[in-house]
């Protein structure tokens, strides 16, 4: 059979891409190496509860036409991303509010509470940040930075934070209301019954295989001056939309780009109902090793008998496992930028994702990013070569 696109990766990007080309009448098929599909929104029920396998995803966006999207999908609860950051024994609101500041120096209105920030800030004298710490001292005074950013930077960089640059962080958000929504965002929530049961509806009449990688997949060869792309089963595909490492596709030819990872530790209570009474609680202390630990039940407002919980590790990726963040220092975007020159001599591949374009993007972003990329290829053609 001929194709009009293989699309690689059954996350976020791959399956609205896949939607909207199905919708446009193209002949698309999808695989993804993984046994599952969704990418890390996946979500999987135990015991009654919709788990985030890989950590804690709340959809929240300002623009109204991705809202609507994705309410074609699935329907969206009114959860609310409020973490809390444990400090040994102190518990803080998230993110830097009013109530952190009350809790952390007794103090009530926001004057009070800016009054006691720059005074910290003034006391420690830093004119030019050399480094991470003292960039942060510097907007945010000591106090919250010793208790709230630097254990928890240093475990998710595996580097104290004097070892860090100061350009990591540009501003650290401080509010000075009594508010503990985490996101500025107009529309926010979880999907009912789950992110796999929302991309199930995304990608379905659409042939999907998954356990499977590109390179197992599909074989290129040259042909008459062209790209012919065939399968194991002799199908052929006109073009590819490729959302895995940009750096693997090309067999590391320039070099390996550098990421974060994560590793995930899931428990079920069946004796606890409420474990933490939050669905996020951030361990702020750089001895703890994870970084936070999920109560997923608390996304859905759940009222099962038992409860499930993970621990969140951070990891330093090596080749073979999970990347999760790309790391966009000058050493990384210079080689990217190699990395995007060499993507121009493929034309019949279209890169995208957090991967395929080695950029952090939030849930929004990424569907507003495939819908752009499927709007851009309306006008090509139906036909696939022979």
């Amino acid at each position: 059979m001929k194709y009009d696109y293989l699309i690689v990766g059954a996350g976020l990007y791959g399956s609205v891409f896949a939607h909207e080309m199905y919708r446009q009448g193209r002949r698309v098929r999808l695989i993804d190496r993984r046994q599952h599909i969704a990418g890390n929104i996946y979500t999987e029920e135990v015991e009654g509860i919709q788990v985030h396998r890989y950590g804690a995803h709340i959809f929240h966006t300002s623009e109204k036409k991705i809202w609507d999207y994705v309410n074609r999908f699935a329907e969206f609860n009114h959860y609310v991303n409020s973490p809390v950051a444990r400090y040994k024994d102190e518990l803080y609101n998230l993110p830097f509010n009013m109530n952190t500041f009350s809790k952390m120096w007794g103090v009530i209105t926001p004057a009070e509470a800016k009054a006691k920030i720059a005074e910290q800030i003034a006391d420690l004298h830093i004119a030019e940040p050399k480094n991470l710490e003292e960039q942060a001292l510097s907007l945010v005074g000591r106090d919250v930075y010793e208790k709230l950013v630097k254990g928890y930077t240093e475990k998710q960089w595996g580097r104290d934070c004097t070892e860090l640059p100061a350009f990591i962080i540009k501003r650290l958000p401080l509010r000075f209301t009594y508010d503990n929504n985490y996101f500025n965002d107009r529309y926010q929530g979880i999907p009912v019954g789950g992110y796999t049961m929302m991309v199930e509806k995304m990608l379905d009449g659409i042939e999907v295989t998954t356990g499977v990688s590109y390179r197992e997949f599909v074989t290129e060869e040259e042909r008459d001056g062209r790209i012919c792309l065939t399968d194991r089963e002799g199908n052929t595909y006109n073009k590819v939309l490729y959302t895995g490492m940009i750096d693997e596709f090309f067999d590391f030819e320039l070099g390996h780009l550098e990421y974060r990872s994560l590793r995930f530790d899931t428990e079920f209570f069946a004796d606890c109902d409420n474990y933490q009474g939050n669905a996020v609680v951030n361990y702020t202390e750089r001895e703890i090793p994870y970084t936070r630990v999920i109560e997923h039940k608390h996304f859905e407002f759940g009222t099962q008998p038992g409860t499930v919980i993970t621990r969140e590790y951070p990891a330093l990726w090596k080749e073979g496992e999970e990347p999760y963040y790309p790391i966009n220092d000058e050493k990384n975007e210079k080689l990217m930028a190699q990395y995007e020159a060499l993507a121009k001599t493929k034309p019949h591949v279209i890169f995208g994702g957090r991967l395929g374009q080695y950029r952090y993007y939030d849930m929004d972003k990424v569907i507003a990013q495939a819908l752009e990329a499927a709007k851009n290829e309306e006008s090509t053609s139906k036909d696939v070569p022979s």
